[in-house]
């Protein structure tokens, strides 16, 4: 058992375990606020500790946010490279304060919901006006996850849509455009259009080259001559009858 446990510690990173550790006491905290009545309890002791409680999940939801956009951060570099790490640590940190910011309010009895309508009808807005750039980016958290392929590997790409077949070396990868070094120089390839194209490694130039010869073909042989026949004796006289 204590094998087990020592082996299951080995493989857990000490971000995770703060952001699973500050996240549970963050609900921890929120829970018994809601539970003692929140701070419009009647007792006045009540109220202030409803209040502490609040400040108390602010603070452990902001360390658990943070501790998850740094393992979350650590994940997507081994996968990706540094570019794509660091737009999806900003996006982890936003979604997160974002979250802590509404409990934290609802837990301070600050009404949220015309500032969640104004949210909606914004995002709405926003998202017909960059349908683009959205379609992009959940592409590249599609192809993230995927992986069919990664910074440094030679892949060829088909897609009519981007003009028939390409060929060449994955620099980046990042949320939005993923960069391919070919013999025309450095393409930005948009995300989206790499997830609807068939894509697939190809070997390195030196292996291609010999694949590509024709097999090489025996020398010719010269005509072979026919035998030499032995040269004809002349016919032997024959005994004098006289």
């Amino acid at each position: 058992m204590r094998t087990a446990l020592r082996a299951v510690e080995a493989h857990v990173r000490p971000d995770f375990r703060k952001a699973v550790g500050f996240g549970v006491l963050a609900l921890a905290f929120s829970g018994v606020a809601r539970g003692i009545g929140g701070v419009h309890a009647a007792n006045v002791h009540t109220r202030l500790a409803a209040y502490g409680l609040a400040v108390a999940f602010l603070i452990f939801g902001v360390a658990a946010t943070r501790s998850a956009a740094s393992e979350v951060s650590r994940v997507t570099r081994a996968r990706a490279g540094t570019a794509a790490a660091t737009a999806v640590r900003v996006a982890t940190l936003l979604v997160g304060y974002l979250v802590v910011l509404l409990v934290g309010l609802d837990l301070f009895a600050i009404p949220v919901g015309h500032l969640l309508v104004g949210g909606a009808v914004t995002g709405v807005v926003l998202g017909i006006a960059a349908q683009q750039t959205l379609g992009n980016l959940f592409a590249g958290i599609v192809l993230l996850f995927a992986r069919p392929y990664v910074p440094g590997e030679c892949i060829q790409v088909r897609s009519g849509a981007l003009g028939g077949t390409m060929e060449g070396k994955v620099t980046s990868v990042g949320l939005l455009y993923t960069a391919l070094e070919t013999a025309e120089g450095v393409l930005n390839i948009p995300n989206s259009g790499l997830l609807a194209a068939a894509v697939g490694p190809i070997p390195p130039l030196p292996d291609r080259e010999t694949a590509a010869q024709p097999p090489s073909e025996p020398p010719p042989q010269p005509p072979s001559e026919p035998p030499s026949e032995p040269p004809s004796q002349p016919p032997q006289p024959g005994p004098d009858p006289s």
